[in-house]
């Protein structure tokens, strides 16, 4: 565990001391105050259910999840860094796992500094508190899926630009799934009915905190971080 914390420490330390986590960070507390201030102002309701629901927020944190991760792989391997990494007495799973985490803290800290959405609903509304924390949840747990997605795109190329056009391709197919249901019907229906990223995130911003939606998200961060591994083990052979 130790490696791990040493190769996140390492990851954040890179994340901060290069302008890319303040350009990212700004750009995206612009994008999330634009629309904050719209919504409310055509809404007129203390809620944050039409910005967390608005398409183009979602679609950016798509854009932010890969633009955070698509450095942390595909890098080592154009710079020649990843082959000493590997020949160190670390084990590929905390090479991925630490890398992760400051990818995840880092998203965190972003998503921590929009605390002035809600501060700013409870100041001029009554907002059902339960509801704004469930949406958060629901928020960070769909960003963190995205963020070991675009991960395991990191691990497939040595080009930053490529992984991250592989991470929005892995994405939206899985955004687009459900529209193949009703052509394949059955229990094949009923599995592409259930892989859609965004309609998990729903039951959240609705105030619903449902066991199966956190298993789902879960199950996509393990399953890619795990494809991740497999993907650095097969460096190994080459």
């Amino acid at each position: 565990m130790s490696n791990t914390l040493a190769i996140a420490k390492r990851e954040l330390r890179a994340y901060f001391l290069s302008p890319m986590a303040y350009v990212v960070a700004a750009v995206y507390l612009a994008v999330m105050g634009g629309f904050f201030g719209f919504m409310l102002y055509y809404s007129q309701e203390a809620t944050l259910y039409y910005l967390f629901l608005n398409a183009i927020p979602l679609l950016f944190l798509v854009l932010v999840a890969q633009v955070l991760t698509m450095r942390l792989l595909a890098d080592e391997q154009r710079q020649g860094t990843l082959e000493l990494l590997l020949t160190s007495p670390i084990r590929d799973w905390e090479v991925v796992l630490g890398k992760y985490l400051a990818s995840l803290v880092t998203l965190l800290l972003m998503v921590a500094l929009t605390i002035y959405c809600p501060l700013t609903l409870l100041r001029i509304g009554n907002p059902d508190v339960g509801v704004m924390l469930a949406s958060y949840l629901g928020y960070v747990l769909l960003g963190a899926s995205m963020l070991a997605i675009g991960l395991f795109a990191s691990s497939l190329t040595q080009n930053q630009i490529v992984a991250a056009v592989i991470g929005i391709g892995i994405t939206l197919i899985l955004w687009l799934s459900g529209a193949v249901t009703d052509l394949v019907g059955g229990t094949a229906g009923q599995v592409f009915g259930y892989l859609p990223i965004f309609d998990h995130f729903l039951d959240f911003v609705r105030g619903i905190i449902d066991t199966s939606d956190i298993i789902y998200y879960l199950s996509v961060i393990g399953l890619f971080l795990f494809f991740a591994t497999r993907a650095l083990e097969s460096q190994r052979w080459k």
